[in-house]
């Protein structure tokens, strides 16, 4: 797992909400994301039971993946396709690396593909003396830009259009210099135009998958521009690198997951291309790939299987969590320095790696639950962003300061009188320093930098409870 600045989180949130380019652009995120979600759940009656179904599906998978792994080998090879288990990044990137050069390739096409950026596909293709180009319209933005994606269905989400209009004019110096690309039509027309060449004269072409059929040994891939099917189809080898945990039993399943991930991610009854393809060209069939390779994934989901957070393992990137979080829409995806943001990717970061360096990113998060309300999978993430937190408590990957004050706290709560004595004396302090507000105050400076913190007033809790008993 590739960390960038995850350690830097807090000043990373802090340079980002100033941002306010950032922030314009943050808005579609609420806009968008949001909004469209709540319409589909609303005109679906049924969307609960499908994230029962959801989620059954995929504790059933988790719990037999070998089996539904070796199932899907078997059908996948037996349709034309190489399949490659790789336990890491590092095998992962040689095997690819591997399969362009015994194709003589040189330009290799690129469809979406979070796992691709786990695994640092497109720093070593470059190394190794390729040129990768991605197809998606915001990831090959952000390539252009050399930037990480920022959300991982959206990962051009935080550029805005001027900036976008920009970028184009620095890295298309072909094109007269007096176009005007001031409308979305006009950069997507400039996008298109510029990647068509290059989707006729790839070599290999790689994607994601966003489901992998064990019963059949096909690849589910749903995109909304198209671009998938042209970089599966174009080229004379084909590539689908997925995670191991993107198995589903049969089509059946893989129909279920496809009615919640649509409706969770961009708020669409259906994505615009939902294309399920496997193995190589047959005899009499014009399109398709003459060599097919699957690489599968496992860069350390099989250590997480068989522990409190095997649940994560059924994420199927709808990215609905990272839409609804408070923290992501303030901040950004880029705040976080990993390629996983938001809530689910404070829990996967350190889970699939090495807990440490993504230490701060389990804490980047108010515990509101709206990431469990919305995820279409029913997981329970505050739950297992509160183990993360535990076990940088315990781990003392915290701060000495937060140990300090938790045991203060732990030795107040243990004993009832002393801790009523404690708030009796911290209200009457709190009342005498300010009214309304406190602008300033001890071991709070975190919460008073960026806002007010109320004075008390009257007496606290405890007592207005007993006060009221008899009512």
């Amino acid at each position: 797992m590739t960390l960038l600045k995850s350690l830097e989180f807090a000043a990373n949130a802090r340079a980002a909400i100033a941002d306010p380019k950032l922030q314009a652009a943050l808005v579609n995120i609420r806009t968008m994301f949001q909004s469209g979600r709540a319409r589909q759940v609303a005109a679906t009656p049924e969307f609960e039971d499908l994230r029962e179904a959801g989620a059954a599906l995929k504790r059933e998978t988790l719990a037999n993946l070998d089996a539904y792994v070796a199932r899907f080998v078997a059908e996948a090879e037996a349709r034309g396709a190489q399949v490659h288990i790789c336990a890491d990044a590092r095998s992962a990137r040689e095997t690819i690396a591997a399969i362009c050069r015994a194709q003589g390739a040189k330009l290799v096409t690129k469809g979406k593909s979070m796992v691709t950026e786990e695994i640092g596909l497109n720093p070593y293709l470059v190394e190794q003396g390729f040129t990768p180009v991605e197809t998606d319209l915001g990831e090959y933005i952000i390539q252009l830009r050399n930037e990480p994606p920022s959300h991982i269905i959206a990962p051009a989400v935080h550029v805005k259009k001027e900036q976008v209009a920009e970028t184009f004019r620095a890295a298309h110096g072909n094109r007269p210099a007096d176009r005007d690309l001031s409308t979305h039509d006009a950069l997507l027309a400039e996008a298109r135009a510029e990647l068509r060449a290059r989707f006729l004269a790839a070599d290999v072409g790689i994607t994601g998958a966003n489901m992998l059929v064990a019963e059949t040994g096909q690849m589910v891939l749903v995109t909304n521009e198209g671009n998938g099917d042209l970089t599966q189809t174009l080229p004379k080898c084909h590539v689908v690198v997925a995670s191991i945990e993107k198995l589903v039993p049969n089509l059946d399943d893989a129909a279920t997951v496809l009615r919640l991930l649509g409706r969770s991610a961009t708020g669409q009854h259906a994505s615009s291309y939902t294309t399920l393809s496997v193995g190589t060209r047959r005899p009499g069939e014009t399109d398709g790939p003459e060599v097919a390779h699957v690489v599968l994934v496992d860069n350390g989901r099989t250590a997480m299987l068989g522990t409190p957070f095997e649940e994560m393992l059924r994420c199927i990137r709808c990215g609905a969590c990272i839409n609804h979080c408070p923290v992501f829409v303030n901040v950004g995806g880029h705040a976080y320095g990993a390629v996983y943001v938001g809530p689910m990717g404070s829990v996967l970061t350190p889970s699939l790696g090495d807990l440490d360096p993504a230490r701060y990113l389990p804490h980047a998060c108010t515990m509101c639950g709206r990431c469990a309300e919305v995820c279409p999978m029913k997981i329970p993430l505050p739950d297992l962003l509160r183990r993360l937190r535990f076990e940088t408590h315990e781990r003392k990957l915290t701060s000495r300061v937060s140990r300090a004050g938790l045991a203060a706290w732990t030795f107040l709560a243990e004993r009832p009188r002393l801790m009523r004595a404690a708030a009796r004396l911290g209200g009457w302090a709190m009342r005498l320093s300010g009214k309304g507000a406190l602008r300033r105050w001890p071991l709070a400076g975190e919460w008073t930098r960026a806002r007010d913190l109320p004075a008390p007033e009257g007496g606290g809790f405890v007592a207005r409870a007993n006060a009221n008993r008899g009512d």
